[in-house]
């Protein structure tokens, strides 16, 4: 492992680390916050997944997140979005390939040889800041766009590893629009019950447990309408008694400006789930 950069922010320190991954079979980033603490002290981590064409410095130099982080005393953990390098399988397109990894284990040629960003994200990325960092096991998870897709189904597929959960702006039903169905068809193949495994909407059915999930939504973003539909997973939600907050704001698009206004929110629900 080998740190890449260190700059001191809000009493902290943020950094960016490099290792090479086992499970994807690459070398990874990913980005680093901690608080000012004592010797020995072990803090609770929000590990934050990015959306299509981010990597590790997209949320820690646009966000505002250390603020938030400092005043709550939790570790962020972002890492990037996919698999990288020349060995690993890429397309031209922005919504597929290096760049869009869309946090899922890939069944199909040639994806499948990398594309495991689920189980990086759920298990080996953990161990390895539990292990070398001052973390603790107290986790939570919080994502935009594809990468609240990726928190969403991280979530409801592990039941009792994060207390909390989160997104901005997320894919909540990805088999039901474009950028789903394309990333599911090459990554998955064509079988649409393996999709349902991936699905946060389809898997609110089955979900053993119940953390209260907050979800915000730009009514100015592009993208509101075809491809995240952020109502279908909130009306399936009620349906089954699922507590789902779902806030939409007038005015906010699907940038980081719109999520820099409302990750004090975030960070506060993190903050009680993790500390309480």
């Amino acid at each position: 492992m080998e740190r890449l950069e260190t700059h001191g922010c809000f009493g902290g320190t943020q950094e960016v680390w490099k290792h090479a991954s086992a499970t994807l079979g690459c070398e990874m980033r990913f980005g680093l916050y901690t608080p000012a603490h004592d010797p020995g002290e072990r803090l609770p981590v929000v590990y934050w997944l990015s959306g299509l064409t981010c990597n590790e410095q997209n949320f820690i130099t646009k966000a505002g997140a250390q603020a938030h982080a400092a005043r709550h005393r939790v570790i962020v953990v972002a890492p990037d979005t996919s698999p990288r390098g020349e060995g690993v399988a890429d397309d031209p397109a922005y919504d597929l390939g290096q760049g869009a990894g869309f946090y899922l284990n890939a069944t199909q040629a040639p994806w499948a040889a990398h594309y495991r960003m689920h189980d990086y994200v759920v298990t080996e990325l953990p161990a390895l800041i539990e292990a070398e960092f001052a973390a603790s096991d107290r986790r939570s998870i919080m994502g935009h766009s594809m990468g609240g897709h990726g928190a969403l189904v991280a979530a409801l597929r592990h039941p009792g590893r994060y207390r909390a959960v989160s997104a901005f702006a997320p894919i909540v039903a990805p088999a039901q629009v474009p950028w789903g169905e394309k990333a599911f068809s090459a990554y998955l193949g064509p079988d649409r019950a393996v999709w349902a495994q991936w699905d946060a909407t389809a898997l609110l059915a089955g979900a053993a447990e119940r953390l209260p999930i907050l979800i915000d939504q730009g009514e100015a973003d592009s993208f509101l309408e075809d491809q995240l539909k952020p109502w279908i997973f909130a009306e399936e939600a009620a349906r089954l008694g699922h507590p789902v907050t779902l806030r939409r704001h007038p005015g906010h698009d699907h940038s980081y400006y719109f999520i820099a206004s409302f990750l004090a929110d975030h960070f506060a629900h993190h903050a009680a789930a993790l500390q309480g």
